[in-house]
C-alpha cells in the first residue's frame, strides 16, 4: 500500500469508517467530474441489533428509521473531513452526499455518483440481487460514501463478480417484487436489471408512511445470509 494510500485509509478509520478501498472510476463518471478520476470509497456497518428489528412481514422500525439517518450523517461528516484534508494537501477533491436522489432525468432515484459503483471499483464490495452492496465483513447491512479526488493515490484491485451465487432470499423476501432475480451481477450491468427503483419507492412510501414518511424499508438487506454472522 502506497503511503499516500495509507494515510487516508487511516484516516478514514479515526473518523469511523469499517471498510474503505480506493478505485479508478474515470470512466464511470459525469464529464463534468473526470477532473477527478480516483475514488476514496468506504462504508460504515449498521447496527445488527438494529436492523434485527426489521420485520420482513411488518417492514422497518422507528429506531431503524433514526439509525439510518444518523449513518447518512456520520458519511457525510466523514467525507467533509476527508475532502477538505485532500484539499489542504494541495488536490481536488468532491464529497458525494450520501443519501440524495437527483431525479433530474430518467431514470430516477440515481445520485450525481452511484456509491455502489465506486464501492465495486475500489474492492469493497459487490452487488447482490437485491442491487445492494454487499461486503466480506458486514454483507449489506452498510451505508456508503464516496469522495472524488485528484490525488495520485493508487488504485486496489476492483470487484467484477458477485458471490450470491443461488441465493436468492432477497427476491422471495421483498414486498414490492422489485427484484427480478433473473440476473448475476457485472460490471455495467444496468440497475433496471436487478431492481425496478421505482416499484420499491412507491411500495416504501404507499406502506410506511408511518416510519420516515415511506423512506426506508430494509427487508431485502435483514434476509440476506451475509447478515447471519456479522459484528454485534
Amino acid at each position: 500500500m502506497s503511503n499516500e494510500n495509507k494515510r487516508i485509509k487511516e484516516m478514514l478509520e479515526n473518523l469511523g469508517a469499517d471498510v474503505s478501498g480506493i478505485g479508478d472510476v474515470v470512466q464511470h463518471l459525469p464529464k463534468s467530474l473526470r477532473d477527478m478520476p480516483i475514488a476514496v470509497s468506504f462504508a460504515v456497518g449498521l447496527s445488527h441489533r438494529i436492523m434485527g428489528e426489521i420485520c420482513p412481514v411488518d417492514g422497518p422500525s422507528q429506531t431503524y428509521f433514526h439509525h439510518y439517518r444518523s449513518v447518512n450523517s456520520l458519511i457525510d461528516h466523514i467525507s467533509l473531513k476527508v475532502m477538505l484534508e485532500i484539499q489542504r494537501i494541495g488536490y481536488k477533491a468532491y464529497a458525494i452526499p450520501a443519501s440524495q436522489s437527483l431525479n433530474e432525468e430518467n431514470p430516477q432515484y440515481r445520485g450525481r455518483v452511484s456509491h455502489r459503483m465506486t464501492a465495486t471499483r475500489s474492492g469493497v464490495g459487490w452487488i447482490g440481487k437485491s442491487g445492494n452492496l454487499i461486503t466480506e465483513a458486514f454483507g449489506p447491512e452498510v451505508r456508503l460514501g464516496t469522495v472524488l479526488t485528484s490525488m495520485p493515490l493508487k488504485p486496489e484491485k476492483p470487484i467484477e463478480e458477485g458471490k450470491c451465487g443461488e441465493c436468492s432470499e432477497c427476491v422471495k423476501a421483498c414486498p414490492a417484487y422489485a427484484l427480478s432475480g433473473l440476473h448475476h451481477w457485472a460490471p455495467g450491468m444496468e440497475r433496471e436489471l436487478i431492481v425496478d427503483p421505482v416499484r420499491c419507492s412507491q411500495h416504501m412510501k404507499n406502506k410506511y408512511q408511518h416510519i420516515g414518511r415511506g423512506a426506508v424499508c430494509g427487508i431485502c438487506i435483514v434476509v440476506c445470509p451475509y447478515g447471519e454472522n456479522k459484528v454485534l
